[in-house]
């Protein structure tokens, strides 16, 4: 496969990132997030008002500071990270693949990337969110965008999706590897924490329209495999496992959240529980996101830290995300050959 025409194009997305911090991007940034039907799955009409005229004005200024914060020399850490990925996968695969990337918001955006793609005439295209976790406000979102660009083409060649892989063995390496610097046994409690989301966006998964009663915290099932609560609960019980920690040792909580309407338990509220507890010292793992971001950096390694110091703690140490680590990078490189 010497020719362009038989190469495999590869395009991984991940969720986006401001262009900049300043207010003006941070604005754009979000009502592009947020008026995403699949992110905040609520008539359009009371979307837009709810988005256009009460959140983003509002919450732009305040999130731009945060973003300041989070900005470094390189830019956005989540974009720095996803690029540098990019880079090393495109090495790992060699001169039959092509690996693009994307974000589901701004830039660079799935659109253009597309047409870049479009214009090279691969024979095949593998697509691969940086979500490990299938949520339809994340992974959906993001292939959806993708088949509404794609469906346009005159010429649509093979197409294969990745949705998820959170139990993926080279995912959990990669992870443990991150976490080996710490000693587990310094640390009182615990945390695995994971993006929350509605909990009526749970339940659309099932047939019945209910997540509860379905063993997502303790078993994957043919009704609860593209559950978002059942797997970040399925990669916490392998992580666990291997590292060998009792359940009374360590707690799945969500963070991010809107309203009290979202996945229980709250990571802040165990955080402050545990402070109150007695707890000093805290170690908060974050499958979910694979490359630092707001969340990770700002929110855990920041406001955790704030929140367990106001009720009595010490010290909130964040496992820090994938990033560029060479295991993801194989994990991904895995997924694409052999999936």
């Amino acid at each position: 496969m010497n020719s362009i025409n038989g190469k495999t194009g590869v395009l991984l997305i991940n969720l986006g990132t401001p262009d900049s911090p300043s207010v003006g991007n941070v604005r754009s940034y979000l009502s592009q997030f947020l008026n995403d039907p699949r992110v905040i799955d609520i008539p359009w009409l009371l979307r837009k008002i709810l988005v256009n005229l009460i959140i983003v004005p509002f919450r732009a200024p305040k999130s731009a500071k945060i973003y300041k914060d989070l900005w470094t020399d390189e830019g956005s850490p989540l974009l720095y990270y996803s690029e540098k990925v990019r880079h090393m996968l495109d090495e790992e695969l060699g001169d039959d693949y092509t690996v693009h990337l994307a974000m589901r918001y701004k830039n660079p955006g799935i659109p253009s990337v597309l047409e870049e793609m479009r214009k090279r005439n691969y024979q095949r295209i593998v697509v691969v969110t940086m979500f490990p976790q299938y949520a339809s406000a994340s992974t959906g979102s993001a292939l959806e965008a993708v088949m509404d660009e794609i469906k346009k083409w005159w010429v649509i060649p093979d197409v294969k999706f990745i949705s998820q892989y959170y139990d993926h063995p080279l995912f959990i390496e990669a992870i443990l590897d991150r976490a080996s610097k710490y000693n587990l046994d310094e640390y009182d409690h615990i945390l695995f924490s994971y993006h929350g989301l509605p909990v009526r966006q749970v339940d659309k998964v099932y047939n019945n329209g209910v997540c509860e009663g379905h063993e997502c915290e303790s078993n994957i099932t043919e009704e609860n495999q593209y559950c978002y609560k059942a797997t970040c609960y399925a990669t916490t019980r392998i992580l666990t496992e291997k590292l060998g920690l009792d359940e009374s040792r360590y707690t799945v909580c969500f963070q991010s959240r809107l309203d009290k309407n979202w996945l229980e338990p709250f990571s802040d509220k165990i955080v402050e529980q545990k402070g109150k507890e007695g707890a000093k010292k805290l170690l908060v793992f974050s499958p979910a996101f694979t490359a630092d971001c707001l969340e990770t950096i700002i929110e855990i390694g920041d406001e955790y830290q704030e929140i367990f110091e106001e009720h009595g703690g010490e010290k909130v140490q964040l496992v820090e995300s994938l990033n560029d680590h060479p295991l993801w990078v194989e994990c991904l490189k895995d997924l694409i050959l052999n999936r």
